[in-house]
């Protein structure tokens, strides 16, 4: 994600603006808190990384910056287990305790037909919807025999190769698609490698590169897709799907560890029936089973000299939906059941350089085992004008360390469990031909995962006394609509109980508390068509977020709450040939939590032009230059649930990466 400093001119202005890239692609759905990223695939061809994606398309939607590839998102000031990821069905975690690889690492662009972000608590279908679901939908086989093959070269080395094939008949359709890719150390403005502003701002030397690793490549990364769709009959269709992921020696500099390997693999099956009786329209099924395992080190490190630290975390998971649609009169109706079931275990040991001997194990994460079981129920009701959704949830979750196997200083009680009731309420009201206006109330629950519950820094001493985080919020918006022009607002208020924080207690050691916090913000995007060839897209996003002050501290601003956002995108299409230039800004980072890592960022504007050129209805190239004026800034804060690489000896001292410097690239696409 790019931009630079921000006056208050700009600000100003920006309000016709649009936050985060080319809004063109994002379509808002009809009842206002969904809004859609569409023709990923086919639009974002910079690289294969789905949260880089994200963050470009999605005024709700921002980066955290961890590598080259295998970056995180922040939606509605809230990451991790806060936001519930979906992927054709499927769940996937992360196996890293420290967010290397997030559940949309291991999924990849290419392979992407649309996301649907529902914002706030107003999906009850998924365990843990808490500030957002992200609904990821893959390509699909189709009937016809055709295919796709893409080569991508770009700025500091980067490679990508990704083709995939389709084809079938009507009872039987078949997709294989596979990508590899590669990169470099990407530079920031100031012309400094990944392992350069590692050196210039680390203030422990062991922290640092060793010299024969300082100009290694940042990643390489190759997967794998295979989908079978079988209709037996008209009214019935059997869904099966592989998906693998192999990323290898990926760089993390403002992390202290590295990864040697990140793999994973997502095996599904799904089954749908049609029209089964009056209360059966649709009765669908969905399972699946997921594993990932990831390695990290220290061996790339100048601490690595003699012995170096590993870390082998694993975790799978697996689970079940059922959903029943029916029509009662004007109702249109889903009732359905949800579980599913992680597991996440982890050891540490070191090796001795010399005798190439692996040290006894210790363990990081104390092989948990979480399990959800939980009834969904869904009710629409559409009255020309009125549209009303209800929804709601019931999830009970256990939560249990394996006492026994685990070397960590467990607490007594390691078996937790978590009782909630999820729902909301959301009405549409179409006021004219042009506005339509919603408003909603929800409520959903997410639970502490292992890390939070039974690890900490340092010595690695369970809590295990954390209560689920709620959130309580209100949504508000209008959606006004002429045909050549169009302006959608959001605004939201979120009360979080018990939201789950990382506090840090020296700087060293931290722990995870329940606190309570808000968050309200503003989301406004928008287009402008200028003439049949010309179009101007615009947006922009707010959020202010609050807690109560942790024991011993002072600050009151939450973390991970980004400032002011906003972009303006020309877009000139002709059909044959198609140019963007975008501005993206975003305001200094002004109110953060001093206490817990963060510190102030400069505010940036960066300009990122495109071109696409179709030669032939098969064959089309396109050019692209994001940060064209090669400009030196940072997206991403320093806060401390993130172990960050020392830069100073307080509190507040923490590495900052700084984001790509002027990246050059050109993709070739060519259909069969």
């Amino acid at each position: 994600m790019n931009t630079k400093i921000i006056t208050l001119s700009l600000i100003s202005a920006s309000f016709i603006f649009a936050s985060e890239a080319n809004l063109g692609k994002i379509e808002v759905s009809s009842n206002g808190v969904t809004s859609k990223v569409e023709n990923v695939s086919g639009e974002e061809l910079k690289s294969a990384d789905l949260a880089e994606a994200l963050a470009k398309n999605s005024a709700s939607v921002s980066l955290i910056r961890r590598s080259g590839i295998a970056n995180d998102i922040i939606v509605r000031g809230q990451k991790k287990d806060n936001i519930a990821i979906d992927i054709d069905g499927c769940c996937i975690a992360g196996a890293c305790p420290n967010r290397m690889d997030p559940p949309t690492s291991h999924i990849v662009t290419n392979n992407v037909q649309d996301v649907e972000i529902i914002g706030g608590p107003f999906d009850v279908e998924s365990f843990g919807a808490l500030s957002a679901k992200v609904k990821i939908k893959t390509k699909e086989p189709k009937e016809a025999l055709g295919g796709e093959i893409n080569l991508n070269t770009g700025t500091f080395g980067y490679k990508k190769a990704a083709a995939s094939v389709s084809g079938g008949n009507s009872t039987v359709r078949v997709l294989v698609s596979g990508s590899a890719e590669s990169g470099e150390q990407y530079e920031d403005g100031d012309g400094k490698t990944m392992a350069e502003q590692l050196d210039a701002k680390a203030t422990n030397a062991t922290n640092k590169y060793a010299s024969s690793y300082k100009n290694m490549d940042a990643f390489s990364k190759k997967t794998a897709t295979a989908k079978i769709f079988i209709n037996p009959t008209d009214n019935s269709e059997l869904r099966f799907g592989y998906m693998a992921n192999r990323s290898d020696d990926i760089l993390y500099p403002s992390s202290t560890m590295d990864a040697i390997y990140d793999d994973s693999n997502v095996l599904s099956f799904g089954a749908t029936l049609k029209n089964l009786s009056d209360f059966s329209k649709e009765l669908k099924l969905d399972t699946y089973k997921s594993d990932v395992d990831h390695l990290m080190t220290t061996q790339y490190r100048a601490s690595g000299a003699t012995t170096f630290m590993n870390a082998l975390v694993t975790t799978n998971m697996t689970g079940i939906k059922v959903k029943n649609s029916f029509d009662a009169g004007l109702h249109k109706i889903d009732l359905g059941i949800d579980t599913s079931d992680r597991n996440w275990d982890g050891v540490k040991y070191t090796t001795t350089v010399a005798t190439g001997v692996d040290g006894a194990q210790s363990s990081m994460i104390p092989d948990v085992d979480t399990k959800n079981k939980a009834l969904f129920g869904k009710m629409g009701v559409d009255l020309g004008s009125l549209n009303v959704e209800v929804g709601a949830r019931y999830d009970s979750t256990n939560i249990k360390a394996n006492k026994t196997a685990s070397t960590m200083t467990l607490n007594a009680d390691t078996d937790k469990d978590y009782n909630a009731f999820s729902g909301n309420i959301l009405a549409t009201f179409k006021t004219s031909e042009n506005l339509k206006m919603f408003a909603g109330i929800g409520k959903s629950s997410r639970v502490p995962d292992a890390k939070e519950l039974y690890s900490g820094s340092g010595t690695a001493v369970a809590s295990g006394d954390l209560e689920q985080t709620t959130n309580t919020e209100v949504d508000f918006g209008i959606d006004y609509n002429t045909g050549d022009f169009g302006i959608k607002t959001k605004l939201f208020h979120s009360n979080l109980s018990d939201y789950i924080y990382y506090q840090t207690l020296s700087t060293a050691t931290g722990k995870y508390v329940n606190t309570d916090a808000k968050i309200y913000g503003l989301e406004l995007n928008g287009y402008k068509d200028l003439s049949d060839t010309l179009s101007l897209d615009f947006g922009l996003n707010y959020q202010k977020g609050t807690k109560d002050a942790l024991t011993n501290q002072t600050d009151a601003d939450m973390a991970d709450i980004t400032p002011l956002k906003a972009n303006l995108a020309l877009e000139y299409d002709d059909n044959t040939h198609k140019a963007t230039l975008e501005m993206v800004a975003r305001k200094s980072w002004t109110n953060y939590d001093s206490d817990n890592g963060e510190q102030a960022l400069a505010g940036f504007a960066i300009l990122n032009g495109k071109y696409n050129h179709t030669f032939t209805k098969n064959i089309d190239v396109t050019v692209g230059m994001d940060n064209i004026l090669d400009k030196t800034y940072a997206a991403t804060n320093t806060y401390r649930d993130l172990t960050l690489a020392a830069a100073g000896t307080g509190i507040d001292d923490v590495m900052l990466l700084n984001e790509a410097g002027r990246y050059t690239y050109i993709n070739a696409r060519i259909k069969f």
